[in-house]
This record gives structure tokens, C-alpha cells and sequence, in this order.
């Protein structure tokens, strides 16, 4: 999967989120919560990365919720300066625009951070971060960040 990278200087508004749904920066009361639906749901190595991103202030997560229930969560700015990601929707939640509201708001958060190009690193679906904001693939000759998680 390439790495993509997203010019954050034209981003679209972040899109209207479904009733009763809303987008905030994890907090640190619902870290053990969070980290272990992550871990539920998506497995070891992204809850690592959750963790990471809850252990300063701000957050550098945000989670899509329905009062109580967590429905998602993305990453920004945690396993590399300005990279997008992780980020995960529950299956029950999925189709609801959820997905695309913790990209654009992520990605609106490292622009306010500074940074005026994002990226979404070993991107899954492509063609859906093109279409929504933009996002080009990083040249195959360009070698990335990640290397081969250690294994116990």
C-alpha cells in the first residue's frame, strides 16, 4: 500500500455528522476504554499507536461516539510528524460518513498545527482519500517509514 500526501491548504469543511454522532479529542478518563476497543476491533499494533497519541495533552486522537459508545477514532501527528492514521470505524457504524469526518477533522487539525502537507502512510483505500481530500500517492522509489513490527 503506497503513502499518500494531501495539500492541507485547500481541505473541505469537515462534512455534517449523523444525529446524535459527534467528533471530540479522546480524553484521558477513557484511555484504558479506548486502547483496548481499538485492540478489540483492529488489533495490537493500532492500539499501540492510540496509546501513543493519548499520552500528551492534547490528544492527538479524536473518537466518533453515540453518547457513551465509542464508534470510531483516528490518529494524527503520532507515529510520524504530520502522518494521518491510524483510524477505524466499528463494522455497525460503517457507511454513516463517520470515516470521512475523522479524516477531514484530523487533517484540519494538523494544518492547525503547523504543517501544510499531510499523509496518510501504507493507505488502504486509496481511490476514497483522493476522492475526499485530494490525496496523491508518494512515489514507489520513495521509501517510507515503517519497518517490520518486533514480534514477541
Amino acid at each position: 500500500m503506497p503513502d499518500l500526501i494531501v495539500s492541507l491548504q485547500q481541505l473541505p469543511a469537515p462534512p455534517d455528522l449523523p444525529q446524535d454522532c459527534q467528533l471530540q479529542s479522546a480524553q484521558a478518563w477513557d484511555r484504558e476504554v479506548i486502547v483496548d476497543w481499538v485492540r478489540r476491533e483492529f488489533g495490537t499494533g493500532w492500539a499501540s499507536e492510540v496509546a501513543n497519541g493519548l499520552s500528551g495533552h492534547p490528544s492527538r486522537v479524536l473518537v466518533a461516539r453515540h453518547g457513551a459508545q465509542l464508534l470510531g477514532f483516528a490518529c494524527f501527528d503520532v507515529t510520524f510528524p504530520g502522518f494521518f492514521g491510524p483510524t477505524g470505524v466499528s463494522e455497525a457504524a460503517r457507511g454513516l460518513g463517520l470515516g470521512k469526518a475523522l479524516l477531514v477533522e484530523s487533517l484540519h487539525r494538523l494544518k492547525q498545527r503547523g504543517y501544510v502537507y499531510g499523509f496518510i502512510g501504507d493507505a488502504g483505500p486509496v481511490e476514497f482519500y483522493r476522492k475526499t481530500v485530494g490525496a496523491v500517492a508518494v512515489p514507489d522509489e520513495l521509501t517510507g517509514g515503517y519497518t517490520e513490527p518486533l514480534q514477541p
